[in-house]
Parts: C-alpha cells; structure tokens; sequence
C-alpha cells in the first residue's frame, strides 16, 4: 500500500503542475475559456491509465503456470525500466518542462483547434498514467491487489489535494526535495520488483543459475506476515531469496547509483555551459 501510495502521489503531482501549467498559461492570455478542452484531456488520460492498470492486472490473473509467471515477471520488468527511466527523465525535463507546455498550448490556442489543447494535455497526463499504471500492475502480482488499490486512491487524492493548495491558494511546496526524495524511493521499489521478476522467471526454469537459496528466515520474518509483507512491497525482501535475486538487486543498486552520478554531472556541465 505505502508504494502505491507514494508513486500514484508522485505521478499525481507531476499531472497536477501539468494541468497547473496550462491553466495558468492560458488566464495568462485571456483564454481561460479553452481550458474546458484542456480539462477533457485530463479525464482522457486519466481513463486510458486506469484502463490500462486493470487490463494488465487481469490478463495476469487468467494466466496458469508457466505463463503466468511470465507475464508478471515480464510486467515487472517493463515497470523497473520505466521508473528508472522516469528518475532521469524528471531531472532532464524539469527546468524545460513549463516552457515546452506553454509553447504547446500557444500553438493550440493559436490554431483555434480545441483538439489541439486536448492532445496536448492528453498527451502529458498519460504519460505519467502509463508509469502509474504499470507499476501498479506491477507491484500487484508482487504483492496485493486490494492493498495496492487503497494506496493507490490515497496517492491520487493527496496529489489532488496538493495540486489545489498549489495553484488555488498558492501554498508553496519544495518541489525539488519532494522529487529528489521519490526518486530515491522510485529506485528503492525498482529494485525490489526487479527481484520479484527474477524470483519469477526461476520459478519456470528461465534463469537457472544461482538458484540455491543465499539464507532463510522464514522462522522469524516470513513473506506472508505483516512486517514481511509490508518490506515486501516497499524493498521487495524475501525470506528465501536465491543467490541470483541478491545479486541482481545490489547490482542494479550499484549500477543505478554510478549512472546517477555520472548523469548529475553532465547535467551540471550542461547547465555551466548554458549559463555563460
């Protein structure tokens, strides 16, 4: 529940600041009028994402052995690709992000085309509904269905919350630090589902090697209890994990942080550059 909660929040407030954008572009030329197509986008988007999740949670639960264990780790493996993906892209985009949708919505507004602005909105908010909905699939065959649905609608109605007070009364978040800290989560749950996805393809024989159990501790931490179930979720621990699921997850940490490293740098280069 706590990383559905936490990733719908995340992916909710960057569809809020998308929305925040737009609305405020637009009463900014006098076109508050056109935000009804804008609006129409939103719901758009916000369908197709939910659409998405519960196809992708329901071809999986029609699946038997083998495919199941297929598709779900073949999910997981999409959705660890995607939020890392979405890690980097967040700080690539961010600084252009305003500038980029403002020059959109004055292209749409320009061209008189209200699905113009409909495509433009649609287009941004999905994105981030496809990531959503991709984890969340995700995180449902690792962990459950109904846990993850209830923090799920939490994440959303708190980003909505949040999204109101930024632009209605103009609360002030440390939007930086908010994103800097999911990110670090994003990656958190990443490597738990990257786990669960080799936990998955070793259970049909897919990958073999180093399959001996690394320890058990099932006696005092067991998957099925509470405490086991919530750092399942959230670090994708498991009581009796193969060699190959330790090695895979502090790898992928490994990698991950080296390739952040060496990505803040650029970006500082890169901002060094534009700024002289």
């Amino acid at each position: 529940m706590v990383s559905a909660f936490l990733i719908t929040l995340r992916e909710g407030l960057e569809a809020a600041l998308i929305v925040g954008i737009v609305r405020g572009y637009l009463r900014q030329i006098g076109r508050g009028d056109q935000m009804r197509s804008a609006w129409l986008g939103v719901g758009a988007a916000a369908t197709a994402s939910v659409l998405i999740a519960v196809a992708v949670r329901a071809i999986g639960a029609e699946l038997e052995t083998p495919f199941e264990q297929m598709f779900e780790g073949t999910t997981m493996l999409l959705a660890v690709a995607v939020l890392t993906w979405m890690v980097f892209w967040m700080r690539l985009q961010a600084q252009f992000l305003k500038r980029r949708l403002e020059n959109r919505a004055q292209t749409a507004v320009t061209r008189g085309a209200a699905w113009g602005l409909f495509g433009v909105t649609f287009l941004a908010v999905f994105r981030e509904g496809v990531e959503a909905a991709l984890f969340l699939a995700a995180n449902a065959f690792a962990s459950d269905a109904m846990s993850t649905f209830a923090g799920a609608l939490s994440g959303i109605a708190f980003a909505s919350a949040a999204g109101v007070l930024i632009y209605a009364y103009s609360v002030r978040l440390d939007l930086k630090l908010f994103f800097d800290a999911t990110s670090i989560l994003l990656i958190v749950f990443a490597a738990g589902l990257l786990a669960h996805a080799v936990h998955e393809f070793q259970e049909i024989g897919w990958l073999p090697i180093l399959a001996s159990a690394a320890w058990d501790t099932r006696g005092w931490l067991d998957n099925g209890s509470a405490l086991g179930s919530l750092l399942r979720a959230l670090i994708g621990y498991n009581a009796r994990p193969s060699w190959l699921e330790v090695a895979v997850y502090i790898g992928y940490w490994l990698i991950v942080l080296q390739v952040i490293r060496l990505w803040t740098r650029r970006l500082g280069e890169r901002f060094l550059h534009t700024s002289v």
